[in-house]
């Protein structure tokens, strides 16, 4: 079922007086969301008063500075704080972590900062390697070792302590973690025979328990352990690589289920819900059955454009697109529940990693200096403000919430919202 966005924008301003985003869902699912919303675009406030704010650190380095622009709540918030990491995210999808009142941003030396004060708690020198995927799982953050040994380590998000390590024997060179889930880590790593790396490269499972690969199958020929985009759910460890493949293993035993070719490479984020996975594809959205491989719908987007991050947070699908247009579609149908058009004006790139904490829906852009974390009312994708920390990086910005903030990683800032 392939559907085909509208040209046509929806009337700006006002605020669609809806319950809740379920009740969008529901009425996206009658397959009535979108003539129900027309008209409900979340487009810029009207008489808009840009607010630059200042305060103190509360124990990270510096003053937090930073500002942004608004218009629903007045616009964006003052930082709680803000401090400089060693963080070194180009390329990197987990960037950000949170964990029992712990934030961590990837690079090394990996450093620990306390969410509420952003006091510096703990600092590791070669913990792991520059640039790696953090992924959580049962309560231990997973790392490619930065001993270049060929094992995974695991350490305790509150001391950066190492709990866990990988009991590969050798076997594998330069692991990179792509995938946790309850009992397994999943990493990438090149194969090693007779003590010397090889050309050949390996997926693989190890044990959370013991430390052992519980499966291994090497890679077709020619393919690479860089570029790999993954996660798992249940039997599924879902995965895409510079091939331009999309593939499907089941978690107990490597075993291929199967494998189909997609337009272009997929360098973001995609998202696992239900029995679908749903990525970008070129210039569609697509949503893949995960048993079989088979197309259940798609979007197409409006002619040279092509959508960005698809995420799926508490059973809603969110994904930008290059024309800077945000929505909110139901992740089972496709349907359309709010279209924000307003983003376009904002001289910015596009949102690609998203966030929620309350009633707002927060989305970080890609690189840019003029962008940042756009705010939004989640019920209706209205347009609440923006922040950007000032300091006029490239980077691209990585956002995430618990009930003690908003932080926001860009460049080497580390960034503290409230709620």
């Amino acid at each position: 079922m392939n559907k085909r966005l509208s040209t046509e924008s929806p009337a700006s301003g006002g605020r669609l007086r809806t319950p809740s985003r379920r009740a969008l869902l529901r009425l996206a699912g009658a397959g009535l969301g979108l003539a129900a919303l027309t008209g409900a675009a979340g487009c810029r406030a009207e008489d808009e008063d840009p607010s630059s704010g200042t305060g103190t650190g509360g124990g990270g380095k510096g003053d937090a500075k930073g500002g942004g622009e608004g218009g629903g709540k007045g616009g964006a918030p003052k930082p709680l704080w803000q401090t400089d990491t060693t963080a070194q995210a180009m390329g990197v999808v987990h960037a950000l972590v949170v964990a029992d009142g712990v934030v961590i941003a990837t690079g090394d030396p990996l450093k620990g900062f306390d969410a509420a004060t952003g006091k510096e708690l703990w600092s590791r020198e070669e913990l792991t390697v520059p640039g790696a995927q953090m992924l959580m799982g049962g309560g231990t953050l997973y790392l490619a070792s930065g001993q270049y040994d060929g094992d995974v380590v695991g350490i305790d998000p509150a001391t950066g302590e190492e709990t866990w390590r990988s009991r590969l024997g050798g076997a594998y060179g330069d692991p990179r973690v792509i995938a946790v889930d309850d009992t397994q880590v999943y990493v990438i790593a090149e194969e090693v025979e007779n003590g010397e790396l090889t050309d050949r490269n390996v997926i693989a499972a190890i044990d959370t328990a013991s430390g052992r690969a519980v499966w291994k199958e090497r890679r077709d020929a020619g393919t690479e352990e860089h570029g790999i985009i993954a996660a798992a759910r249940g039997r599924h460890l879902v995965y895409t690589d510079y091939r331009k493949n999309l593939t499907v293993r089941d978690t107990s035993t490597g075993q291929q289920v199967w494998t189909r070719k997609i337009s272009e490479f997929n360098y973001q984020r995609f998202a696992v819900e239900g029995d679908l996975v749903i990525l970008a594809d070129d210039g569609k959205l697509l949503a893949v059955d995960l048993a079989t491989g088979k197309d259940r719908w798609s979007l197409t987007a409006e002619e040279f454009t092509k959508f960005v991050g698809p995420t799926v947070l508490d059973g809603v699908l969110y994904v930008s697109d290059t024309n800077r247009k945000l929505f909110a579609l139901d992740p089972r149908t496709g349907d359309v529940a709010w279209e924000n058009t307003g983003l376009s004006e904002r001289e910015a790139t596009s949102p690609w990693h998203f966030a929620l904490a309350g009633d707002v829906l927060y989305a970080a852009t890609e690189l840019n200096d003029r962008g940042g974390v756009y705010a939004l009312d989640v019920a209706t994708g209205d347009y609440l403000w923006t922040y950007n920390d000032g300091s006029g990086e490239l980077d691209e910005w990585f956002v995430t919430t618990t009930e003690a903030g908003v932080f926001c990683l860009h460049g080497k800032r580390l960034t503290a919202l409230p709620v």
